[in-house]
């Protein structure tokens, strides 16, 4: 939009010129070494990370038949499929997050300097919103990985309710969307060929529920080897163009460190995985691509860059809601990349069709933000 206000606002050579000297007054060097200095520190980190993983018995724990008794012929089936990865590490979004909130706040420094020109939303209230729900979130996960881990869901001790889980989820949703709505002023959404409609209060919770949804749609597709990750980034490089073409310094070096760091992991949970997300991850990954797309001002856009993760979730939501209301099941089993193994095709097979599906969405996604 910003693009937009100044090409016709001034002349087009002047603004060729003025748009070439930002790019260079940014250094997309900047960028491209912050993206790199994570895929190398994270590199370097996982090899022995898996390693205490697996000296903290911090592993995926093999199912018992008890753990659910009311189970389908599906679900039995499926899990059988999945037997093989008991014993594999979780937690690999434990790295990635430490990784990307460190590196991240060091590279923050850069917008607090005079030097540090800055386009677009105030840069301390750009990093609140992306350091809430990327620190919030992944406390909510790694408080799952414990439980599970060690066992205390099993055993009664310290264990939250769905309910209570979900309702933490929220507070840490509506706390991202009034940073976005009161500290950044964002309250519309970007409506491709009708242009910017403005919802006043009504963006809090759209926002929220939003923020809430793409974190558990994330978690739920996060059951096959390097399927959520590449798909996250797939639509992370669909919002870099987006936040470079905005000349959003912020939020383009946030998602290079990201891009950075997941990389490196999805070299390790490529089919087959040597290490797990976990719900640390999936939570917070989840979450936080929902505020990129809304700090990027292109709502509808995301829905569409993050199409796969949104079929994902709405095939488990139809799935309960028939369960619970109509006392028969939509699916043999939910999500849909389990129904997919159901029908024969193998994970890979899945998981490389989900990529190029996510691809195509991300270009389809990046021309709408464009218009």
């Amino acid at each position: 939009m910003l693009l937009t206000f100044l090409s016709e606002e001034i002349g087009g050579d002047i603004w060729t010129y003025c748009i070439t000297g930002v790019l260079e007054y940014l250094g997309m060097q900047f960028y491209l070494g912050m993206l790199l200095i994570s895929f190398v520190v994270s590199m370097v980190g996982f090899v022995p990370f898996i390693g205490l993983l697996y000296r903290l018995k911090f592993t995926r724990k093999k199912e018992t038949d008890e753990v659910r008794k009311d189970a389908t012929a599906a679900f039995h089936q499926v899990r059988q499929m999945h037997a093989w990865k008991a014993g594999v590490p979780t937690g690999g979004g434990i790295l990635v997050a430490l990784v990307v909130i460190i590196l991240f706040a060091i590279a923050s420094e850069k917008f607090t300097l005079d030097r540090g020109l800055i386009w677009g939303y105030p840069p301390g209230w750009e990093l609140a919103a992306i350091f809430v729900t990327f620190a919030g979130f992944a406390a909510l996960g790694f408080y799952d990985d414990l439980i599970k881990i060690l066992g205390f869901g099993r055993s009664g001790f310290f264990g939250l309710r769905m309910r209570h889980k979900f309702l933490l989820q929220w507070v840490v949703g509506l706390t991202a969307a009034a940073i976005l709505y009161w500290g950044l002023k964002i309250d519309f959404v970007y409506i491709p060929f009708f242009g910017i409609w403005r919802l006043g209060l009504a963006y809090l919770p759209l926002a929220a529920f939003l923020i809430v949804g793409f974190a558990n749609a994330f978690d739920i597709t996060d059951g096959l080897d390097g399927l959520s990750g590449g798909l996250l980034l797939i639509c992370l490089m669909a919002f870099w163009v987006i936040a470079l073409a905005g000349l959003d310094q912020v939020l383009a070096t946030f998602i290079a460190v990201w891009i950075g760091a997941l990389a490196a992991f999805l070299y390790f949970n490529i089919y087959p995985a040597r290490i797990m997300l976990g719900n640390m991850g999936g939570l917070a990954f989840g979450a936080t691509l929902a505020v990129v797309g809304l700090l990027s001002g292109r709502m509808i856009a995301m829905l569409i860059i993050g199409g796969v993760f949104i079929a994902e979730g709405v095939s488990s939501m139809l799935q309960l809601y028939s369960k619970r209301f109509m006392k028969k099941r939509i699916f043999l089993i939910a999500p849909l990349h389990h129904w997919l193994q159901l029908l024969g095709w193998e994970e890979p097979k899945i998981v490389a069709r989900a990529w190029l599906t996510g691809i195509v969405l991300a270009v389809f996604g990046v021309w709408l933000a464009s218009l």
